[in-house]
């Protein structure tokens, strides 16, 4: 950011905020993900960049979602998947697809938040992402998890393990963490511990603090 900034290279200023605003938000800051997302999305508009606006855009709702403005992170991704339609990238409209989604599931919204997530998961099939593919059968399956429909997550949610997912096992353990959940639901408490105890594993390996979480639900009392 220093050396975009000494040489006023506006373009090189935008790309390097919208990095600081992602490694924000996988650190949890998400209010300065917040600041330095809407520096980059200032600098796309006064550059007329309306690629990098719609990145930013998705990615300035994921902030506003951590920092718990649902309604906010709802209407930013709809801005952020109305400029990928009107850019037509194929791609990129996916993961507006995708990002609203999650905006959607978190205002449990479910039956919208499955629609966005069904036109994402057509795209990336049509283009091969077979490791989005996978992310996105994830999320439909928290939506199912979420409205109370835990078969449909666990169906889900094996196809989201068979595919792979964008996350290396720390996703991999989210995976396993809701599909145990699901069958908890369905009264299958043996797989469903199975799938914790290797979830735990996992986020271990990679010292997630989900790990904590997880074996709060393998506790006896849990259990019981």
């Amino acid at each position: 950011m220093a050396l975009a900034q000494s040489v006023s290279d506006t373009t090189a200023v935008s790309w390097v905020a919208n990095d600081r605003g992602l490694i924000s938000l996988h650190q949890g800051r998400f209010a300065d993900g917040r600041v330095f997302l809407e520096q980059a999305i200032e600098g796309y508009r006064t550059a007329d960049n309306r690629a990098g606006e719609a990145l930013s855009l998705s990615n300035l709702s994921r902030a506003h979602l951590g920092m718990g403005n649902i309604a906010k992170a709802v209407s930013i991704a709809h801005r952020g998947l109305e400029a990928h339609l009107d850019i037509g990238r194929t791609m990129r409209l996916a993961n507006g697809h995708f990002t609203l989604g999650i905006a959607l599931t978190r205002a449990d919204r479910h039956e919208e938040a499955l629609e966005q997530f069904s036109d994402a998961l057509r795209i990336f099939e049509d283009h091969r992402q077979r490791l989005w593919q996978g992310t996105t059968n994830f999320r439909i399956a928290e939506v199912h998890l979420a409205a109370r429909r835990p078969a449909r997550a666990a169906q889900h949610a094996e196809q989201a393990l068979a595919l792979g997912c964008i996350g290396g096992d720390r996703m991999r353990g989210n995976v396993l963490t809701l599909l145990g959940r699901a069958l908890s639901g369905l009264g299958q408490v043996d797989r469903a511990q199975a799938c914790w105890r290797e979830a735990v594993n996992l986020y271990d390996q990679c010292t997630a603090p989900e790990a904590d979480e997880v074996r709060k639900l393998l506790a006896p009392s849990a259990a019981a």
